[in-house]
């Protein structure tokens, strides 16, 4: 018995809110050339790729390229249906000019505009940062915004950037809201505390890292909170497992690169990619509505769309439990 094969044409609604999304989306960090230029041509491609393939969630945010991916996304997207596809951007950092004399910090971002990041979570940086984005993208609105990687903020998140998004919730103006960062406690705690739409969790829900389970999942289970699910490569370790590769943004260690290459085996003696096993993973869970990938060329698009709907076989699963390379008690995406 294999597990079942998620229908990219089938929506989830994110929480109570109406706004509905398809299981595989695109995430846009790499049009804004983290770690490698990728070029306009390529950036475009990839945008028209996803929307060919049913990718019809894109994820973006002025954090991306310092306004690039924003940039480059909204070129692509001009003059097609606004109705054909959600569309999310994050707020929290603004982005200005560069100061005269003042050098680029690309964090991690390479070839980018001369613009700097500075946080701003006061209600009216919000709102800024939001009408700037949707200058970028060149929309008149997007269906989700997440506050993002404001881990360590949680005063100004009470006392001004989350009233400030329930705002535009209430008037219309915004779908859904929620949180996207790397870290699954903070977001836990502000899903308790918050009437959150969705969070946008990277890294902490995979094959590799299960650490959401014993905190995010939960609660957005209970509370009626959607996941997305970010970092379903763990930076890359999943998706090719060799010495030296990223994860979570930096060079993976030994153990992690055996243990990447002990999931990869077992996948192989079931005629399964490890990425696809990657993408399906995270499905397991039922408070899971997405995944979003980024993609450098329209090939590796068209690539994690074919790998979604690989069929994974029930048994690759329980043989990952016996191996010890899943704990027993975690959920599995079979479809017995």
């Amino acid at each position: 018995m294999g597990s079942a094969v998620p229908n990219l044409n089938r929506q989830r609604n994110l929480g109570s809110s109406p706004v509905h999304v398809p299981p595989l989306g695109l995430g846009t960090a790499p049009l804004g050339n983290l770690y490698r230029a990728v070029t306009e041509q390529d950036a475009r491609a990839v945008v028209a790729a996803a929307l060919d393939a049913g990718c019809h969630y894109l994820d973006t945010a002025p954090h991306y390229g310092l306004g690039l991916a924003e940039e480059r996304l909204g070129r692509e997207l001009a003059g097609r249906d606004r109705a054909a596809y959600r569309l999310s951007t994050k707020v929290g950092r603004r982005l200005r000019p560069l100061a005269p004399g003042e050098a680029v910090d690309g964090q991690g971002f390479v070839d980018t505009p001369p613009r700097a990041r500075e946080w701003d979570l006061s209600r009216d940086g919000i709102l800024a940062t939001l009408e700037a984005s949707l200058d970028r993208l060149g929309v008149d609105a997007v269906d989700i915004v997440y506050l993002h990687d404001v881990e360590g903020r949680e005063r100004q998140v009470h006392e001004t950037a989350f009233p400030a998004l329930a705002r535009l919730r209430a008037d219309g103006t915004v779908g859904a809201i929620g949180f996207g960062m790397n870290h699954s406690g903070p977001l836990a705690r502000f899903v308790a505390d918050l009437d959150v739409d969705v969070v946008l969790c990277a890294g902490r829900w995979t094959l590799l890292d299960q650490g959401a389970l014993a905190d995010l999942l939960p609660v957005c289970l209970q509370r009626g909170t959607s996941v997305v699910v970010g970092g379903v490569y763990n930076s890359g370790l999943l998706a090719d497992p060799r010495p030296g590769a990223p994860y979570d943004y930096r060079q993976a260690p030994p153990h992690l690169v055996a243990r990447a290459r002990a999931l990869r085996e077992v996948c192989a003696r079931h005629g399964v990619p490890l990425r696809a096993a990657a993408l399906r993973f995270p499905f397991g869970h039922p408070a899971v509505a997405a995944a979003v990938v980024g993609a450098a060329s329209a090939a590796e698009v068209r690539d994690n769309a074919a790998l979604f709907g690989w069929p994974v076989p029930d048994a690759l699963w329980y043989e990952l439990v016996d191996r010890g390379l899943l704990d027993e008690g975690v959920p599995l995406p079979t479809e017995g």
